[in-house]
């Protein structure tokens, strides 16, 4: 099949919100015990509004239903929800700094069906319009395969702290987009 993605829109969230934990606790599972999975959701794991209020996030949806979202960010943030800032972030400057993948979340029954694919695929091309040439992203264990599948290349493996006991690891990944046609 193939998907189209869409821009996500604040009538989307709702949605969203439902969808996210189920695809995390689902899909993460295999590389994350439940205290980190139910400790991340939320400030790790969850809509950052800033991404819809640019434009900058995609969803997948069919019949109505959103099967899938991820977008991109212009602004410094590597991960994260909306929630904790004030202000918006700051913007990147293309010329010297690399745009960002993020938040990309997929119905368990819908998982390893070209969904995120597409959704990045719609990413890296809005991010080449951008003028950005490359892309980084912070890959949770789960979805380090399906970015190295896709290109991107290990710059760094850490642990991010969610709560004093409780920590994340993740994989910092980097690409370099082709200049577009």
């Amino acid at each position: 099949m193939i998907w189209t993605p869409r821009l996500a829109t604040s009538n989307d969230i709702p949605e969203m919100e439902q969808l996210i934990p189920l695809s995390v606790r689902s899909l993460q599972a295999t590389h994350y015990s439940p205290m980190q999975l139910e400790s991340a959701l939320g400030p790790v794991f969850g809509v950052d509004r800033q991404l819809i209020h640019d434009r900058s996030y995609f969803v997948v949806e069919q019949q109505g239903e959103i099967l899938g979202c991820g977008g991109w960010s212009k602004r410094r943030s590597l991960f994260g929800v909306d929630a904790a800032r004030s202000e918006p972030d700051p913007e990147l400057n293309p010329a010297v700094d690399p745009a960002r993948i993020r938040a990309f979340f997929v119905h368990p029954a819908w998982a390893r069906r070209g969904i995120r694919s597409s959704i990045l695929a719609a990413c890296e091309e809005a991010i080449q319009k951008a003028h950005f040439r490359v892309t980084e992203l912070v890959a949770t264990l789960t979805g380090e395969p399906f970015y190295a599948a896709h290109g991107y290349i290990v710059a760094e493996r850490y642990e991010v702290n969610i709560t004093s006991n409780v920590r994340l690891p993740v994989v910092r990944t980097a690409k370099v987009l082709s200049p577009p046609d």
